[in-house]
């Protein structure tokens, strides 16, 4: 019986972590997540009063994280030696994420698992989101939208030659799109995405909530 508790122990602790720490710099690969912020607002930000979702803004697709990944699993709250960032440096990318709030949670849980510095994580952030170009349609979005999420995967493969279907998914929540997720490698190259990167959204008629 020892045997066997030892061998699962020893089997266990070969998998890859599920977001509950990690090394920092060990990963394969990034996530680059681009969140629909009306859809955000709808679920979440209205609630809180955020800026964000003042209308007028503007805000269509924004930043919402560059995360470190491993091929099956992916880390998260690393430890590391790097210094947290200022208050300066998180307020600096409230441009493309909406807020200085979300920059200082995305360097918690995910940008201590990069190995960079925060100043260097936010601007390989700021690269690899400058590096999509998102189609020009959604920032024309003017009234509510039916769609499905075929429909946005193409629109980003079309605006982004040498992105391929397996490279993104497209999420949905509460029956909204929430989020288009692109797998990039550690030079911020676009490559294809590991099995268990997100859950596809299958609704065909999903919500795409107007630009404020």
């Amino acid at each position: 019986m020892r045997k066997l508790v030892l061998g699962v122990l020893a089997a266990l602790s070969a998998v890859p972590a599920f977001g509950a720490g990690g090394k920092a710099g060990d990963f394969d690969y990034y996530v680059l997540s681009l969140s629909w912020s009306p859809s955000w607002c709808a679920a979440t930000g209205d609630a809180r009063g955020d800026a964000q979702c003042d209308a007028g803004r503007g805000y269509s697709f924004t930043l919402h994280g560059l995360w470190p990944q491993y091929e099956s699993g992916w880390p998260g709250d690393c430890r590391t030696s790097a210094r947290d960032p200022s208050r300066g440096d998180t307020a600096a990318m409230a441009d493309v994420m909406g807020s200085g709030g979300l920059a200082w949670h995305e360097w918690k849980k995910h940008g201590r698992c990069s190995g960079l510095s925060a100043r260097d994580y936010f601007s390989a952030a700021r690269q690899a989101y400058g590096s999509i170009r998102i189609p020009d349609y959604f920032s024309k979005v003017r009234k509510d939208l039916k769609i499905s999420a075929t429909v946005v995967e193409d629109a980003f493969i079309e605006s982004n030659p040498g992105l391929q279907r397996n490279m993104l998914t497209v999420t949905c929540e509460q029956g909204r799109i929430a989020e288009v997720r692109l797998c990039l490698t550690r030079d911020l190259h676009p490559r294809a995405c590991g099995e268990d990167t997100a859950p596809e959204c299958r609704i065909s008629d999903a919500l795409l909530p107007a630009v404020r």
